[in-house]
Parts: structure tokens; sequence; C-alpha cells
């Protein structure tokens, strides 16, 4: 049973990390971390925007992924452009990945109240094992571990975002430059490309009610594609409920979600996610903590709350 469970666990996360190395983690609350993905969000929400995230994912298994990450966007005076800068931790087992990232937008009207930004992402990221898993005796000597610690590599990404009062539709490629983390001829550790394509609306159910649907898709080059649904119900403005399900060959899941408005300014979030892969049967699931808070006087016309 016990080499069951590591076969599992080399699996799951070779395939979803090592084999796909050094891909963005993935989040069940997507649509209000959408900066991490895509730069064309930069200034979006005509405030200055703070959102950290913590994920722990696969909570009971050893080595399971954890990630945080804190972003702060914001437009300029010159409300067309916005600018926003990202930060990730990730941490898989023994590696270690932190993302630096800035993000520029521009924007231009389309119709009415729709609005189509193009945006530009570049920073670095930085690779490597943990330092107990390098001195480890059995690792010492092994040339896939040394020459791969404290690396930094340059990036950048790009991304186009649309959207009106009811609708938005957005594709990004976040990490464009394929880094190799190793020299070793027979490793591979690369920052591969990613692509994502996200689109979702808000509903008007009754006058207290609304429904917003949101999709996202992401595609890799060596990965399975991962197709993430959810619903969320809004009720009077405040509270949020809602389910989502992912669908992917390794990472496939059901969730919940509930966010809660405290304020104009402040918004708490809460995602749980059930696998129901091969791994289920290791975790007890995989948690999400989403904090926001939006500086209002910066623009006046700061909703309560926003959609997207």
């Amino acid at each position: 049973m016990k080499l069951l469970k590591h076969n599992i666990i080399a699996i799951a996360l070779l395939s979803c990390t090592v084999g796909v190395a050094q891909q963005l983690p993935q989040f069940t609350q997507y649509m209000y971390n959408t900066i991490s993905i895509n730069p064309a969000y930069a200034g979006s929400r005509e405030a200055l925007s703070i959102v950290g995230l913590h994920r722990s994912q696969w909570v009971g298994f050893k080595g399971g992924p954890i990630t945080q990450t804190l972003s702060i966007q914001t437009p300029l005076r010159n409300d067309r452009i916005g600018i926003g800068l990202s930060f990730i931790e990730d941490d898989l087992g023994p590696q270690n990945f932190t993302y630096v990232y800035g993000d520029f937008s521009y924007s231009i009207p389309t119709g009415k109240d729709g609005k189509l930004a193009f945006g530009l992402k570049g920073g670095f990221t930085q690779f490597s094992f943990d330092t107990d898993f390098r001195l480890n005796e059995d690792n010492q000597n092994d040339p896939l571990i040394y020459g791969t610690e404290d690396r930094w590599a340059p990036n950048i990404g790009a991304g186009v975002y649309w959207s009106t009062n009811k609708i938005y539709a957005s594709l990004s490629a976040p990490r464009i430059l394929n880094n190799d983390a190793n020299n070793a001829n027979d490793f591979e550790a690369l920052d591969r490309i990613s692509y994502y394509f996200t689109a979702g609306g808000v509903i008007d159910v009754t006058k207290s009610i609304k429904f917003k649907p949101a999709a996202l898709i992401k595609a890799t080059n060596g990965a399975p594609i991962s197709y993430d649904l959810t619903g969320n119900f809004l009720f009077n403005e405040k509270l949020w409920l809602g389910a989502s399900y992912r669908i992917n060959e390794q990472t496939a899941a059901i969730g919940g979600i509930v966010d809660f408005q405290v304020s104009r300014q402040l918004r708490i979030g809460y995602a749980y996610e059930k696998p129901i892969s091969e791994i289920a049967d290791y975790t007890t699931g995989t948690h999400e903590i989403l904090l926001m808070y939006e500086f209002k006087f910066l623009s006046s016309k700061l909703k309560s709350p926003r959609y997207f």
C-alpha cells in the first residue's frame, strides 16, 4: 500500500509539475485572481486592488502543493493604462518556485460599455530544492539536483481581455519563453508555455439574486488540457455561494465556494476542492483562502462588489 501511495504521488505530482515543470499553479477562485495569468487585467477593477491567496492542495498528502500569491494592480490617471505587480510562491514537494512579475495594460473602448485591453507581463522565475532534500546523502551526488538550485530566469507574457458590464472573455500566455532550469541533457525543467482562455458573465435572476457562470481552459505543451467550470450565486450584493468542477486527466475535482463582501472595500473568500481522481483516497481535499481589499478613493466608480 505504501508503494502504491508513493507511485500515485509520483504520477500526480510529476504529471502536474515536473513533467510540465514550472507551469503556473491552478486556482479554484481563478476568476478573482486573473492578474496572475493575464496582464491585460491590470487596472480593470478601476481601483487600487490588493489580492492575497493561500492554497493548500491535497491536505494530508506529504509533499502536496502549497501556493501563496500576492498581487496589486491599479489604473493610472490616464484610465486606459493599468499597472500591476504579482508575487507567487509555489512549493511542490522538495521543489520551490517563486514568480515575481510586473504587468502593464492598455485598453480601448469598444461599443457602448465595452473595453478591450492588451497586456504585457515581465519578470523572473526562481527555482530551487529544499535544503534538507539537497543535503540528503542519497541526493548529494545527483547531477539532476545539484546545479539547479537557486536559479533565476527571466520571462515575458502577454494577454488580451475584453469586458462589458455583464460579460468578459480573455486569452493569455503568462510565460512565453521556455527556460531550462537544469543543464543536464537527460532532464528537463522548463518554464513551458501555457495558454489560458477565460470567459464569464453576470445574469440577473431576481432583484436580489445574480448568477455568475465562469469557465477557464488551460492548455500546456506536454500536459492534459484542463477545463474549469464554475457557477456562483450572489445574494443581496453581499454573499457569493457557488460550485466548481474541474475536468483533467490527473487533477479532476469538484468544489464549493463561499465569498462574503464585508464592506465596499474588503472581501473574504473560501473554496474547498475534493479530488475525484486516483489521489482522492490519500487526501482530505484542497483548501483555498482569498482576501481582497480595494482602495475606493482612487475611483468614484468603484462598485460593491465588482463582478469580475
